[in-house]
């Protein structure tokens, strides 16, 4: 009995393992499947710093702390806007959220095929997005929009039963003097982590239950000092979620890329090669800032080709895509914005197929053309094209005949295409006389292959 207890960890209700606040107990933890199954993600920083909304040559999310440290563009722009003694919790009031309708969000992310959301609990400026007991007049409901923003979203998205919560969570903030003061002593204190960070995790997940514990902000301390070990511990053991709920690698600055659930390994992490382990591409439909800017030119948006492409690259190599956007001060979620996240909804419910629940095939980039990457799901080989050949033939080199029924469909393509086998191997596919650019098929193109390997 004790030999199938084992062997039945994750699946027989009751019969659990038990993980110890070790990492070479903790990453024994497997991965629960609906993570890897659903591939795509929506991350949202919101907070205080979509205020000034203001970056150039630097991150809005990072506002206070460049304005602080002396950076020129920051201290120029408050000197030319904001009157003398203007402080950075002045910007609190003005983070008004009056347009702000959690319902109407959760349509638009369950509109863009994305299975999982996650939202700015708390970013490095040490606002919380809800009533923090640990971070008191600092708090949305006591300055700002005077209302439970994670409380309200969670519930909306927990009404979606598309949709997985998650939250994010920096463990350090800048200017907090409780961590100030363990970091002056080399961390050899933690009065701010027993008193802020872990009351924090707690009762994020004790209260609103995600199914992702998204963490930041560890890089100044090891995971020994943020007790990160003995808090997964908890969250895998005896949580509320214990069962289903995923963690990244951000625990300390000795975990990045090494320990916790997925590997993050940096933002906007890319390898473009197979990983054996789970990985995430944290990234930003505004390449450059998490948080929303007021100053942004539209060349800093990413086309809905180029998002898909990173994306397709991402889940061949066995990750995740975590997609930012970043709403206004007053709770707003801007229209390019909007547009990419339906975009992505329209192409997903066409080609969701090749997407969820896909696992890499033997081969990523195509060997003989780079602009074809591949998944595979069941006993179907998918082939992902970024463009449109002007000869009319698709070729490429990675698929393997063997079935003489072998066929090759272009989704949103209507019927089976023709195509002749290349030497030594590979396929050259006879794409439609007419470009289906116009028609469902549209941005990235994805052919079915049945009988190749």
């Amino acid at each position: 009995m004790k030999f199938a207890c084992v062997l039945a960890v994750l699946v027989i209700s009751g019969c659990s393992a038990e993980y110890k606040p070790t990492w070479d107990s903790l990453d024994k933890r497997p991965l629960p499947s609906w993570y890897d199954e659903a591939k795509l993600g929506i991350f949202i920083h919101w907070g205080v710093f979509s205020v000034p909304s203001f970056g150039d040559g630097f991150l809005a999310e990072w506002f206070w702390y460049y304005w602080k440290n002396g950076n020129p563009d920051a201290k120029y722009f408050m000197h030319k806007n904001y009157a003398p003694g203007f402080t950075y919790a002045d910007f609190a009031p003005q983070f008004t959220a009056e347009f702000f309708d959690a319902d109407k969000w959760a349509d638009l992310f369950e509109a863009s095929g994305a299975k999982y959301v996650v939202l700015t609990s708390k970013h490095h400026e040490g606002y919380t997005n809800w009533p923090s007991d640990s971070s008191f007049n600092w708090n949305s409901m006591a300055v700002g929009p005077k209302r439970n923003i994670v409380g309200e979203f969670a519930n909306a998205i927990n009404k979606k039963g598309a949709l997985r919560l998650g939250l994010y969570h920096s463990l350090f903030e800048w200017f907090n003097p409780k961590y100030l003061e363990d970091k002056k002593k080399n961390f050899t204190t933690d009065t701010f982590v027993t008193s802020k960070t872990m009351p924090e995790l707690y009762y994020l997940v004790n209260h609103f239950k995600p199914d992702i514990v998204w963490s930041d902000g560890d890089w100044e301390a090891s995971e020994n000092y943020w007790k990160s070990k003995e808090f997964l511990a908890w969250l895998y053991n005896k949580s509320p979620v214990k069962d289903v709920v995923v963690t990244n690698d951000r625990w300390g600055k000795e975990a990045l890329c090494k320990h916790g659930g997925f590997l993050t390994c940096q933002d906007r992490y890319n390898p473009g090669t197979l990983q054996k382990r789970k990985w995430e591409n944290a990234m930003t439909i505004d390449k450059g800032s998490w948080g929303y800017r007021r100053n942004v030119d539209f060349k800093a948006y990413m086309s809905i080709n180029e998002l898909l492409q990173k994306f397709v690259v991402t889940i061949s190599c066995n990750g995740n895509m975590l997609m930012n956007v970043g709403p206004t001060k007053e709770g707003t979620i801007i229209p390019i914005f909007e547009e990419r996240l339906r975009q992505m909804g329209e192409w997903l419910k066409l080609n969701g197929e090749a997407v969820y629940s896909s696992k890499p095939w033997k081969h990523q980039n195509d060997s003989m053309n780079s602009n074809v990457w591949y998944t595979m799901n069941g006993n179907k080989v998918y082939a992902f094209s970024f463009s449109w050949p002007d000869s009319g033939i698709l070729e490429i080199g990675s698929p393997i005949v063997t079935s003489k029924s072998a066929s090759i469909e272009l989704i949103g393509g209507g019927s089976s295409l023709t195509w002749e086998p290349l030497s030594p191997t590979g396929v050259g596919i006879v794409m439609p006389i007419v470009n289906p650019a116009s028609s469902k098929a549209k941005w990235v193109y994805v052919f079915r292959l049945i009988g190749f390997n």
